[in-house]
């Protein structure tokens, strides 16, 4: 028999017989209306799971990781408010069951059991995943990505005291809230994890206000590996800034007063606490998992043993709440609900078509204020010294201090985060006297944690403010890439848009900086950013386009929830000349705060016929800079800036090279997985001419004299130009 039918039946059996677990008596807050609620949520949480179990065995259903033995976190939801934001752990059913209690008008057995079919009428995912999530009940869609939800939590968390300061206009959290992030105990041990708690224990350790409360649901095993014992408890038990509290979740009574308190600690001292909660897992990590297969018969047996849902029949019938023959009953009703709903559920339309499932990769629109733009007296103030430089020719780095000045006026939203931006104002000067502008609550030096930086963008940007994070270098990404691809691209996907998360993630990448740093400071790929599904991925190449298009960045975040990367050239940052020494040519003049360039407008530069060099970045200035040598050799080339690599902005390109019958593409990323073979890709199906690729070696990029030998020169565009103009047709 099947581990969920004997835990079934050992229930039905034992409580019929009253041969219930011995354990601590009642004690403590929870009245007996709560009790009862949590009680009838333990039981439908049991109940959809062994639902669950039956959907996928009849082909009906596509999901069995369950929440039997977690049963306690309905007890948690209680001991909070609804309107606290909750990212929840995927064996959670009975804390979205319990808080959709709390809330008039709730159906969560049938959200859930749509859920499990993947009925497009899935009230959160809309038939994309089994997540549990809810608007209603304020608890965003997580992923299955191990804890990669904390450093989100942890973000917004943080965003709450400043959202109380600045007033987001789509601000959601109330600023007495407080943040719930639950997780498990094999959960801990991931860098994520850590990387959170470090966080969070570093901001409390400043006084910075942060009402978080993680949740660890410590069961002892994570799929097959056990937990040590003792370890949770050494290890969350002593962080700094963080208040530790214990609770056993066999007892709702105890689970219910500890959860009180520990809210109570964090919405009034507005400081994190850690809530470690021993729970049980039954059944095994999830449908296909036979627990016996790797844990002996008579621990498993023990663990059923133990059920919590017996010990709140127990202690509901010594409280005079609900005897335990009311209580069986109340379980087997919830057995009739359920099947009813289920019958029904099944049969409810799913995701058939592609357009279907893409539907929610693209947020919706949201309607936003509009304004002038900064008052010219607001604009003197706070541009200061720097105001009577706005009409001069300058480079891309102050351009861009600029653009981010005038956005920072004009939408108090706006919030920027990252290593070193506030009192330096950068590795490379370009956030200079911001933090002076603008606050601390708006340009916010973090530690050192990639992780976390864009975990508190995520969280800040749920909260109503428009991150705009910075990353120092593109290859200190990776560390962090997740953050982007397992949270921030997914969260309206799984929630159907209905939970957005839009942000502008600058980040100083691409190579050709003369003798520094090497791989770590010098880093040309983007094929982990141009894979992740909705994500925008931006790089100007002049200072005036980077204004421009920053602006159109920030449109894009803030009216249609969008995640973008604005990837900024370092080499490109000082850039002055050229051709020659101190020719200026290269800097360009501030445009008007009211300029942008669109999603999918590529720059054109010339008007040859013979040929079309398309690039972008540093291979746009590369190119400009080829001009005298190609010229001589008889050839003036139309340029052409793509501007926007992902999603490739293909109309304007292909209305841009129309009827030319040379292209070349000059893509500084890498041959394999670089920009060009997307390029040539759009090219070979969609025009007849013929193309050709100058791209950087398979390689990773060395400091020194070296440092440009991998990538493409100016000779080599011009050795590629010449030889595809005068290859034989």
């Amino acid at each position: 028999m099947d581990r969920a039918d004997i835990v079934h039946q050992n229930f039905l059996r034992r409580v019929a017989a009253r041969d219930l677990p011995p354990g601590a008596a009642p004690d403590g807050p929870l009245s007996a209306d709560e009790a009862r609620s949590i009680y009838r949520a333990a039981c439908l949480t049991r109940v959809l799971d062994l639902q669950s179990r039956k959907m996928q065995k009849a082909g009906q259903g596509f999901y069995t990781i369950g929440s039997s033995g977690h049963e306690a976190m309905a007890a948690v939801a209680t001991a909070l408010r609804p309107t606290d934001m909750a990212f929840l752990h995927y064996r959670d059913a009975a804390f979205q069951v319990a808080r959709a209690a709390q809330v008039p008008g709730q159906t969560p057995a049938r959200d859930l059991l749509l859920s499990f079919a993947c009925s497009a009428e899935d009230p959160i995912s809309g038939g994309r995943h089994k997540v549990l999530g809810s608007r209603a009940l304020n608890i965003p869609p997580q992923t299955s990505t191990i804890a990669s939800h904390l450093p989100k939590a942890v973000g917004a968390a943080y965003s709450i005291a400043p959202a109380a300061r600045h007033k987001p206009e789509h601000r959601v959290l109330d600023p007495d809230g407080i943040v719930c992030c639950s997780f498990g105990d094999a959960s801990v041990n991931h860098s994520t994890a850590q990387g959170a708690f470090n966080t969070a224990s570093w901001t409390a350790y400043r006084n910075i206000p942060l009402p978080l409360l993680f949740v660890c649901e410590d069961n002892g095993i994570g799929i097959s590996t056990k937990t040590p014992p003792g370890w949770i408890s050494a290890s969350l038990g002593a962080r700094p800034g963080i208040t530790y509290f214990h609770a056993d979740g066999r007892d709702i009574y105890e689970t219910f007063r500890v959860a009180r308190e520990a809210a109570h600690h964090v919405r009034n001292k507005r400081r994190p606490a850690i809530l470690h909660l021993e729970t049980i897992r039954l059944y095994g990590h999830a449908g296909a998992d036979v627990p016996t297969s790797y844990l002996p018969r008579a621990e498993v047996e023990a663990a059923e043993a133990d059920d919590p849902l017996l010990h709140m029949v127990r202690m509901l019938d010594a409280a005079g709440v609900l005897p335990s023959a009311d209580a069986l009953t109340l379980y087997t009703d919830c057995h009739g609900e359920v099947a009813d709903l289920a019958r029904d559920v099944v049969e409810r339309p799913r995701l058939r078509t592609a357009a279907e499932v893409m539907h929610s990769l693209i947020p919706p629109k949201r309607p936003c204020r509009t304004g002038n733009g900064p008052a010219p007296d607001a604009r003197a103030a706070a541009f200061g010294a720097d105001f009577d430089s706005l009409d001069a020719p300058q480079h891309l780095s102050k351009i861009l201090n600029f653009t981010l000045t005038d956005l920072m006026l004009e939408h108090g939203e706006i919030v920027l985060m990252g290593e070193d931006i506030g009192r330096k104002g950068g590795v490379y000067g370009v956030t200079q006297k911001l933090a002076q502008r603008f606050g601390r609550d708006r340009v916010i030096d973090t530690l050192l944690d990639e992780q976390s930086i864009l975990g508190l963008a995520i969280g800040m940007a749920q909260n109503g403010f428009v991150p705009m994070p910075e990353i120092q270098f593109l290859a200190y990404l990776h560390n962090a890439e997740d953050q982007l691809r397992g949270e921030a691209a997914t969260l309206p996907f799984f929630s159907n848009g209905q939970y957005t998360n839009p942000m502008v993630l600058r980040i100083a990448g691409l190579g050709y900086q003369k003798g520094f740093g090497g791989h770590f400071h010098n880093d040309n790929a983007l094929a982990v950013l141009r894979d992740i599904p909705g994500v925008i991925l931006a790089c100007p190449s002049t200072g005036a386009d980077a204004a421009r298009m920053l602006r159109e960045c920030v449109r894009l975040a803030r009216e249609e929830q969008r995640v973008v990367v604005f990837l900024e050239p370092i080499a490109l940052y000082p850039m002055r000349d050229l051709q020659g020494d101190k020719d200026g040519g290269w800097m360009t003049r501030y445009p008007p705060p009211g300029e942008r360039i669109d999603l999918g407008q590529v720059g054109q530069h010339g008007t040859g016929t013979d040929l079309a060099l398309v690039s972008f970045g540093n291979g746009h200035y590369l190119c400009h800079k080829a001009l005298p040598q190609l010229r001589a050799a008889g050839i003036d080339p139309r340029i052409i800036d793509l501007r926007w690599l992902s999603p490739l902005p293909e109309r304007s390109l292909l209305e841009a090279i129309d009827g030319i019958p040379n292209i070349l593409i000059v893509d500084e990323t890498r041959h394999s997985g670089g920009v060009a073979e997307g390029l040539m890709a759009l090219l070979s199906e969609r025009t007849n001419a013929r193309v050709a690729r100058d791209t950087a070696a398979d390689s990773f990029i060395a400091t020194g004299p070296a440092y440009a030998a991998t990538l493409p020169s100016v000779d080599s565009i011009t050795v590629a130009a010449r030889a595809l103009v005068s290859a034989p047709v």
